[in-house]
């Protein structure tokens, strides 16, 4: 079984339904993993989605989070984890016929001061990447894959530039830390990396930018990964920057990978 997944923050999947049509139709993954949907599940467009056949597994809510699984494989519900109890919807799972697990995950952001005494959204970034890695820690999981905004960029060439960043949220070395043990505790492999081990690669740049692409301070915030059982199965890793220009976009770009399990 070969299939293709990507993943995008798509920052309100009402108002950008139009693009994401356009992802479906023009790029064809097999499953869309979607964070930022900004929407109670009843509220998110399921019927332009479903005539391009694509069925979905959300967990939805109104205001800034809410993730989604758009597949055209057949794909069972699984549950989800409220992780450091914010009662906000950040992750959601589902299984695959062939029993492969996809988590679908949206980090908290932080806020700006990197500093959980004056920054309370700080601290409950590092909580819930501390929870995440003390669950796979203790649920070992196997033929898994999970993808996601997790609003860190680790390495140095996953940023535009590593010292105007290092202070920065979301390239702080206290963030990258907690993404490093949560990735070693669940024995996960950086897909992405894997496929493209060198040179800068982004998926976010700010709305900010009056010409984002010139300016090119870009961070890669948005990640696939898997076990080590089934790392090797994927290849064909890819950041569909052009995405990002497209009619009132995202500020992210959608990440794909392609399986072969």
């Amino acid at each position: 079984m070969s299939f293709t997944l990507a993943t995008w923050n798509i920052n309100s999947v009402r108002l950008r339904e139009p693009i994401v049509c356009k992802l479906l139709q023009e790029q064809g993954p097999d499953i869309l993993c979607l964070q930022e949907c900004k929407s109670p599940v009843d509220k998110i467009p399921t019927e332009a989605f479903a005539e391009l056949g694509y069925t979905f597994i959300a967990r939805g809510q109104k205001g800034y989070n809410g993730v989604a699984i758009l597949s055209r494989l057949p794909i069972q519900d699984v549950g989800d984890k409220d992780f450091a109890g914010l009662g906000h919807a950040r992750h959601v799972a589902g299984r695959l016929e062939n029993g492969v697990t996809i988590h679908n995950f949206y980090v908290p952001a932080g806020g700006d001061i990197p500093d959980r005494e004056k920054n309370e959204k700080f601290g409950q970034k590092l909580d819930y990447l501390t929870e995440m890695r003390d669950w796979f820690r203790n649920d070992k999981p196997e033929k898994a894959i999970l993808v996601g905004d997790l609003n860190i960029a680790p390495r140095e060439d996953d940023v535009w530039s590593h010292k105007k960043l290092l202070k920065v949220v979301s390239h702080t070395p206290i963030e990258v830390e907690h993404l490093s043990e949560t990735m070693e505790a669940g024995e996960w492999v950086d897909v992405t990396r894997a496929d493209i081990p060198e040179g800068p690669l982004y998926s976010w740049w700010s709305y900010r930018a009056r010409d984002w692409s010139t300016a090119d301070k870009g961070r890669r915030l948005d990640h696939v990964w898997a076990t080590s059982d089934i790392a090797k199965a994927g290849h064909s890793s890819r950041i569909v920057r052009d995405v990002r220009g497209w009619e009132k976009p995202s500020d992210h770009a959608p990440v794909f990978a392609t399986f072969d399990l």
